[in-house]
């Protein structure tokens, strides 16, 4: 008989993956097996695990490791993301529990579906295959489905799992097209071979094959990001969400998105950049003009924040669009804020808030200044960093992004990105006016600020600020992390 051979894989550019993972089954096991009642070990022991995942990302740092017959890889950029999905994860387990409480909704599973959330978006950075990239992208989305209709007895959180479902099933197949397109017309997934065979076409702009795959791939990128016109399901599914899933939802797959779309566009078709970077420019324009206008009007500050991360995307876009060094370090580093200063600012927003969601508006923050001093100045440093005022992570980011279309002669494009940031400083501080101007209408006397929430506002503080005022450690990790991309 024929002996059947087992290929030798190299495990690890994914043993992060397969730890959470690991964790993952063991929790779901321990709830299962578990008496009923409060949850709150679970999100300790994730929280454990997601540090222990980050000592385990650290570790390669500096490496170069292909596997899987070059479906995966572990470089510096799926290194640096890694490191911001642990972040927005770490940070969405401390401020859950609390609010899952409140809300009578603190199911074990909850935690599971965070950690196999992180595994599809760390599968979506390492991937270097579009066929892996998809399944890191399933994974994740599935697992954001059912966190965001996780509060099965709100009906709002019910309306916003199905219609994030339906949408990004829809976006899916978009995506799934363009891949299906490219693979014709090369003839392989493998991002690197791509770019050979594309490198050699004589005018890869005139395969019609291939630029159709081209914006169709995009096209599901860009409804992942929520960047216009795909950002739609943004405010509804984000204000119907429980607050510490819109939280996750903000950052993390957002950075994921742009992740895969940085790999695939720079390294597999950057023979088609004119092309991409025109596209990316007018919808760069659109986004953050459509995301700061529309939140302009909200009273609600859980859709005041949904617009403002549609915003968010099309100042990352301005990065992608003039797709050079700068602008895609900028991206890197602003993701890794943005998951600071956003969660932090939805961490404030689910203290003041009460059962059922209830005082959600702006309004709703009034004299908290007064009455609550501390989480007032924490509220304040993430509104400041949100809308890029120095000396914040936010303001260094925003100045990379546009210092580098700049740099690439799109001098209008980063005037419009100035100006849009500075129109959204509007509303940002429209939150600090109630909080310090306005007397308070109640006293605050049911807010508890308990240890793992006090943990995450402190992580977040410090990394909407350190960065700001110390901006070269975390800038070197990002300019080394897109050297070799």
């Amino acid at each position: 008989m024929d002996k059947i051979l087992i290929p030798v894989v190299n495990m690890t550019p994914i043993l992060p993956e397969i730890f959470l993972s690991v964790l993952a089954m063991v929790l779901l096991l321990v709830n299962v097996f578990s008496p009923s009642g409060k949850k709150s070990y679970l999100a300790y022991i994730s929280f454990v695990g997601i540090l222990a995942t980050a000592v385990i990302v650290g570790a390669g740092w500096g490496g170069h490791i292909e596997s899987f017959s070059g479906s995966v890889v572990l470089d510096n950029f799926a290194t640096f993301f890694k490191m911001t999905f642990l972040v927005a994860a770490g940070l969405a387990v401390l401020i859950s529990d609390q609010y899952m409480d409140r809300e009578g909704c603190n199911h074990g599973e909850l935690y599971p579906l965070i950690l196999f959330t992180v595994v599809g978006m760390m599968l979506m950075a390492s991937g270097t295959d579009l066929m892996t990239i998809f399944l890191g992208l399933e994974v994740m989305s599935v697992s954001l489905y059912v966190l965001a209709g996780f509060n099965r007895g709100n009906t709002k959180s019910n309306e916003a799992g199905l219609k994030y479902f339906l949408l990004g099933a829809f976006s899916t197949g978009f995506l799934l097209y363009g891949m299906a397109l490219i693979y014709g017309a090369t003839g392989t997934t493998r991002i690197y071979k791509i770019a050979a065979i594309v490198g050699q076409m004589t005018v890869p702009s005139a395969n019609i094959l291939l630029l159709a795959g081209m914006l169709l791939l995009l096209t599901g990128f860009l409804f992942k990001v929520a960047a216009a016109p795909f950002h739609m399901w943004t405010p509804d599914v984000y204000e119907g969400a429980p607050t510490p899933m819109t939280a996750f939802m903000s950052a993390g797959p957002k950075a994921a998105g742009f992740a895969a779309a940085l790999r695939i566009l720079l390294v597999a078709l950057p023979t088609l950049q004119v092309e991409w970077s025109q596209l990316l420019w007018i919808i760069a324009v659109l986004t953050m003009t459509i995301g700061n206008i529309t939140a302009l009007r909200q009273d609600n500050i859980k859709r005041m924040l949904a617009y403002s991360s549609i915003a968010h995307a099309g100042y990352c876009l301005v990065g992608f669009a003039a797709g050079n060094g700068t602008g895609t370090a900028g991206i890197l580093f602003y993701m890794l804020s943005y998951a600071f200063m956003n969660i932090g600012a939805f961490a404030i927003v689910i203290l003041v808030a009460k059962k059922g969601e209830t005082n959600g508006n702006v309004m709703d923050f009034a004299g908290l200044g007064f009455k609550r001093p501390v989480l007032a100045v924490a509220m304040t440093v993430f509104l400041f960093s949100l809308a890029g005022m120095p000396p914040t992570a936010g303001f260094i980011g925003k100045f990379y992004l546009f210092s580098g279309a700049i740099q690439k002669g799109y001098i209008w494009l980063a005037i419009i990105g100035v100006l849009n940031s500075a129109a959204s400083v509007y509303y940002y501080l429209r939150v600090m006016v109630y909080m310090y101007m306005k007397d308070p209408k109640e006293e605050f006397d049911w807010v508890q600020v308990t240890t793992p929430i006090a943990i995450a506002l402190l992580i977040a503080v410090a990394g909407s600020l350190i960065p700001g005022i110390v901006p070269s450690f975390i800038l070197d990790f990002a300019q080394q992390a897109v050297r070799l991309i």
